[in-house]
């Protein structure tokens, strides 16, 4: 049997794409090109470290090239893969949801020190949150909404990938007309202020859904309409954008919370903000 033509080796096609990358103004050019190159060919990028003089099969390198062009316009590498991790799932992401971040995971650890039995997870998106709570709190019924539909096409699909649609019901709403016995209300709304809009990375502006991060002048309105609605559960925990615990701490104890705490990410950022009552 003939051996697959080759287009160069993994060194030169990675060392090529991360210039190219870096060129561009992405922040990882080296490791996006590894990801990337992972993906067109099958390998594992511990194989790319492993055998840099290995050859890239051709259809292999015409897959990672049209990857990189899509990269070099700035689109996420999660897009680009069409999955993200988050805790120990993996969840299917396209341009109708956010990119599930780090700092939310924040959320999902405070929810399994407080060990709901029963949660609801406002603005769901990709499902997340939700579908991070029921795979590791298996006694925890998860209610996940969202106003969008598309997102919620996202969540659905995730869930059924996962085994988890019969733990996680979803909702097309914010709040719903009768939220039943909650133990807690975990939410991801959106925060970012009009104004830092324009500072933001081309990854974010170009590519995310806006209507999921955009919330006024201070970046605040969604909070303030969401807040005291939420008020139903004992326990609500809500990401916050840089600068804005305090203020939303006020928010809390105006809804009547009795204890307000927050819980800084890796970057020592107050990023999230829960009350008790």
């Amino acid at each position: 049997m003939a051996a697959a033509a080759t287009t160069g080796s993994v060194r030169d096609a990675l060392a090529a794409a991360a210039d190219g990358l870096a060129a561009a103004g992405v922040d990882s050019p080296r490791l996006d090109a590894e990801l990337l190159l992972a993906e067109a060919t099958g390998w594992e990028r511990a194989r790319l470290t492993a055998e840099p003089e290995g050859g890239v099969p051709a259809d292999a390198a015409r897959r990672f090239g049209e990857m990189v062009r899509r990269r070099l316009r700035r689109e996420p590498v999660a897009y680009i893969l069409g999955r993200k991790g988050f805790r120990s799932i993996e969840l299917a992401v396209d341009r109708r949801v956010l990119i599930p971040r780090p700092e939310t995971e924040l959320l999902v650890e405070l929810a399994l020190e407080l060990r709901p039995r029963r949660a609801l997870d406002l603005g769901t998106g990709s499902g997340a949150i939700a579908l991070a709570l029921a795979d590791e709190l298996p006694g925890c019924e998860v209610i996940a909404t969202d106003t969008s539909a598309a997102a919620l096409e996202v969540a659905r699909a995730n869930a059924e990938r996962l085994g988890l649609t019969e733990r996680v019901e979803l909702v097309e709403t914010m709040l719903p007309v009768d939220p039943g016995e909650l133990d807690l209300i975990v939410a991801n709304l959106p925060y970012v202020a009009e104004a830092e809009w324009g500072g933001l990375e081309p990854e974010v502006t170009e590519w995310e859904p806006r209507e999921a991060l955009l919330a006024g002048s201070d970046g605040l309105d969604v909070l303030r309409a969401a807040i005291p609605a939420a008020a139903v559960a004992p326990a609500l925990a809500l990401e916050v954008g840089v600068g804005q615990a305090i203020a939303v701490s006020e928010l809390l104890f105006d809804a009547g919370f009795a204890t307000v705490e927050t819980r800084p990410d890796l970057a020592g950022i107050p990023r999230v903000v829960w009350g008790r009552r």
